[in-house]
């Protein structure tokens, strides 16, 4: 049985060499790392954010350790994304039930892939014995006074999404038994729940554009009241709006948990942003020669709250969003 030197030794200082950034004086193997910043620092501002992933929480206990690393980190890159910054750096705490050698070595393989594509460095973390869990602390850096907050939001701008909505819930709705699949869509919304796209590429070129923005992790409605609040406006969103998959649509008939998984459902790890309606026409220009995926799904108002309209009604969305501590 491997000890947790053995662990670090043998599984993650690979991960750290297979994405080698010149900014990283000292990763793995010491008590810290160090870290250059000068080239930086007169023009940039650090970004961090931390994640935890749970076993039971935030993906089922039988997920691949693979399709697990990738999540771990991808939604790191997505916190990124959401403000605006360019990722450099994560540490990795990760507790395990057991050193099991091919599931060390299938998780390893999957984030130092990801933190290869990324460019990202793992320059350090710690690994304990316990139940499963991950946590990722993730460093980039914005360019000064250009970070994407949730708090700037005015009113009249346009309200948007990136990708598609209810995939990722509609993935997790499936493995709690609440409906059944097509066989052809399993692996299309397997992945959507299990390996989000970051989009990095998006939330840098919104830095010149948007207003606000979030990633989706809690459900559209939740995370949209983030900015809302934060902003004190309020927002009117319409339902028919909302971009919904091939895969999403063919697979679900019932309006209730249509509407519930696109609305509440969470881990889309797609940006919702907003945009000043006097740069919407250069933002669209720019987004269809790139060839990226955006819709206009509403707009901000002085009315505090969100509201969502849907065949010309209101509806209730009242208590959606998952919330720690009160959904379990």
């Amino acid at each position: 049985m491997p000890s947790e030197f053995d662990i670090i030794r043998q599984y993650f200082t690979p991960t750290s060499i297979s994405q080698k950034r010149d900014d990283v004086v000292l990763g793995i193997g010491d008590d810290a790392a160090i870290l250059d910043v000068s080239e930086h620092h007169q023009q940039h501002q650090l970004v961090q954010s931390v994640d935890t992933l749970v076993a039971g929480v935030h993906f089922p206990i039988e997920t691949s350790p693979q399709d697990i690393a990738y999540k771990a980190l991808a939604v790191n890159l997505s916190d990124m994304a959401a403000m605006g910054a360019e990722p450099a750096w994560f540490t990795l705490a990760i507790t395990l039930p057991d050193a099991d050698e091919k599931w060390l070595k299938d998780f390893s393989e999957s984030l130092s892939a990801l933190a290869k594509k990324y460019r990202v460095q793992l320059i350090g973390g710690d690994t304990t014995h316990g139940p499963l869990c991950i946590s990722i602390t993730i460093n980039g850096f914005v360019p000064t006074g250009k970070a994407l907050t949730r708090h700037k939001a005015q009113l009249t701008d346009k309200i948007y999404v990136s990708g598609t909505i209810g995939d990722a819930a509609l993935a997790l709705a499936a493995w709690q038994g609440q409906c059944l699949l097509r066989e052809e869509s399993i692996d299309y919304l397997q992945q959507r729940l299990n390996r989000p796209k970051p989009q990095i590429d998006l939330g840098l070129l919104l830095s010149e554009y948007a207003s606000s923005c979030i990633d989706i992790s809690d459900g559209l409605i939740a995370d949209l009241k983030h900015i809302t609040d934060s902003s004190d406006v309020g927002a009117t969103i319409y339902f028919e709006n909302i971009p919904l998959s091939k895969e999403f649509n063919l697979n679900l008939t019932d309006d209730i948990l249509i509407t519930s998984l696109v609305l509440s459902g969470g881990d889309d790890y797609e940006l919702c942003f907003t945009i000043p309606s006097a740069k919407q026409a250069d933002f669209e220009k720019e987004i269809n020669e790139k060839y990226i995926l955006v819709t206009c799904i509403g707009e901000i108002e002085s009315k505090p709250g969100v509201r969502c309209i849907k065949d010309d009604k209101e509806i209730d969305i009242q208590g959606i969003g998952y919330q720690h501590f009160t959904d379990i």
